[in-house]
């Protein structure tokens, strides 16, 4: 077997596949280039859907990976950056958005999924420069330091008001219990939430 110009990863490999033939009694065959180097081939394409929904009162359309999540459509492919990538494992809740109204993880949610379907983000809760009742209750009440959960905690406010489930301090912190402070402005948060649900109540 020539060696010269071989890598001493090649020429090993090499050795080990000679080795390997004659205990079975295999014929000998030249590895290839792609066979020595295997780890530069490919994975096999999954496909590509094309998807059509409604974002913020706005219609958007994606050719993409099936595999690709809501969370990157919304970022990475129509530039809306006000849903943030927490954990990106459905832990955190920063990535939280309605979908038909009901709230989601949108990391964990494939966009696929939503071909069809009106997406909400914090972009889409304001009327022109008039913020939503949340949002100026996050505001008043000083919920946030960082900000970085904050649209998420937005989000899971909307949805639990609308859902009925801000009768209380318990029943608020419950409910928004899947959504994580690192700030620890829970207190605050829970503040916001009942002036929110009272606002819309009187509104």
């Amino acid at each position: 077997m020539p060696t010269e110009g071989l890598s001493r990863r090649l020429l090993f490999g090499r050795a080990a596949a000679v080795s390997a033939g004659l205990a079975v009694g295999a014929p000998l065959a030249e590895p290839t280039t792609e066979t020595a180097d295997a780890a530069t081939i490919a994975p096999q394409d999954a496909g590509t859907v094309s998807i059509s929904c409604t974002v913020n009162g706005k219609t958007k359309t994606l050719t993409a990976d099936a595999r690709v999540t809501l969370l990157d459509a919304l970022r990475e492919r129509w530039a809306l950056t006000s849903t943030k990538k927490g954990c990106d494992r459905g832990q955190c809740g920063a990535c939280t958005v309605l979908v038909d109204g009901r709230r989601v993880l949108s990391c964990l949610t494939l966009a696929a999924t939503v071909n069809g379907h009106e997406v909400t983000t914090t972009g889409g809760l304001a009327s022109g420069s008039t913020l939503s009742p949340v949002q100026q209750a996050f505001i008043d009440n000083d919920a946030m330091q960082c900000g970085f959960c904050t649209s998420g905690q937005i989000m899971s406010a909307v949805a639990l008001i609308q859902e009925g489930h801000a009768g209380s301090e318990a029943e608020i912190r419950e409910w928004m219990s899947g959504n994580l402070c690192r700030c620890g402005c829970y207190s605050n948060i829970v503040d916001a939430v009942t002036q929110a649900a009272a606002a819309q109540g009187s509104a």
